[in-house]
């Protein structure tokens, strides 16, 4: 072999080596942040949401992605807000530190809300999968979204629809005095007072109660046929047991936090009153659903809790906007997810100027035979 000869052949051995090593390189991380309360009374919604987020995660994954013509690996970074707001900034600038490119969360509109500030000072996207506080986008922050119809809608609505199809004479009010259950509380009055509607009371509890006889015994004294609820859903089931055990005949309405598997385990066959607004499509009825609702229990060994699904979309509309800029830098990935246009499994996601989805769609469902059907479905469609 002549010296030409074998330097050639040295240096295709060693390109091929080269080329070998590339394709045998380790995927870049792409942290995408996760926050909810992963403890406390609602951790079994936190976690709903956490395993709805891994599961686009891990879809996208098994596709090999690749950005700006690199391999890359998403991986969840998920922290614990314990619902408590000062928790929240606390994790949000941990996040923010730990260097993710956007984050799903928060779950509580008074975690979102004061978190959405440490986002927005980094230029970090963040989609809420389950904050409905109409202040949280009214902030005019432009990294802020979330894939769910917010309570200056839904609440309006669910007040018209108390006066107007449930024919509700006399309505009392009860909330829990937090961002998500006042503010709800707040827009379904104006949709009553809307609806021409009549509010012979307003009660005030907390989100830590669960003692409500004096509230409802005040409420009996007035005679009410429907009682709102500005409330998560295992106070709500305690409601509705209080209710019954005082002889009350009112019907508890809610918009938003009632539907879910923990209601009907502790409301029991009293649940039978309950009608609830949910944010999004009779998800129960579409093929789309029921599949990742398939998926989701083959991931995880668990049933969808509540909004597992809007968590999934907004990761798939996080890792389409990653996609969409090519781009892992935070501000080019915000500009992207403003312009963002997919069919996920809670239907289309398209945001609005303040990150809000255009015509969302909201499903009256109510407990038939103790199970949560969906009835009707209004608003939708771009």
């Amino acid at each position: 072999m002549n010296r030409r000869t074998w330097l050639l052949r040295l240096a295709v051995c060693a390109l091929a080596a080269q080329t070998s090593f590339a394709f045998a390189a380790d995927p870049e991380t792409v942290k995408i942040g996760f926050v909810g309360p992963l403890t406390g009374p609602v951790a079994r919604v936190g976690k709903d949401l956490q395993y709805g987020a891994q599961l686009a995660l891990d879809e996208e994954n098994a596709k090999q992605p690749t950005i700006a013509g690199k391999p890359v690996k998403f991986v969840l970074d998920v922290q614990d807000d314990q619902a408590d707001p000062r928790v929240a900034i606390q994790v949000a600038q941990k996040l923010v530190d730990d260097g993710v490119v956007g984050v799903i969360g928060h779950y509580n509109s008074g975690c979102s809300i004061p978190a959405s500030a440490v986002y927005h000072n980094a230029n970090v996207a963040m989609i809420t999968p389950g904050s409905t506080n109409p202040q949280l986008t009214k902030q005019g922050f432009k990294n802020v979204f979330r894939t769910m119809g917010h309570d200056g809608i839904g609440g309006v609505v669910a007040g018209h629809f108390v006066v107007e199809q449930m024919k509700a004479k006399r309505i009392g009010i009860i909330d829990d005095r937090t961002a998500f259950g006042q503010g709800l509380a707040d827009a379904f009055e104006k949709g009553v007072k809307e609806a021409n509607g009549n509010i012979v009371s307003r009660e005030f509890t907390n989100d830590k109660a669960v003692d409500f006889r004096a509230i409802l015994t005040s409420l009996k004294s007035k005679n009410v046929d429907v009682i709102f609820f500005g409330g998560l859903d295992e106070q709500g089931a305690m409601l509705v047991k209080q209710m019954r055990s005082l002889g009350m005949q009112a019907q508890l309405f809610g918009a938003g936090a009632l539907k879910s598997n923990a209601f009907l385990q502790i409301a029991g066959a009293s649940g039978e009153r309950t009608q609830d607004l949910e944010p999004g499509p009779a998800l129960d009825k579409l093929p789309a659903a029921q599949d990742f609702g398939k998926r989701y229990k083959a991931r995880f060994n668990q049933d969808v809790e509540l909004y597992a699904p809007f968590a999934y979309d907004a990761a798939l509309a996080m890792i389409k906007a990653i996609h969409d800029a090519n781009s892992l830098d935070r501000q080019k990935i915000v500009e992207s997810l403003a312009k963002v246009s997919l069919t996920g499994v809670t239907g289309k996601i398209t945001f609005d100027p303040y990150g809000d989805l255009i015509k969302p769609p909201y499903t009256l469902f109510e407990v038939q035979q103790g199970q949560w059907k969906s009835v009707r479905t209004v608003g939708g469609g771009v």
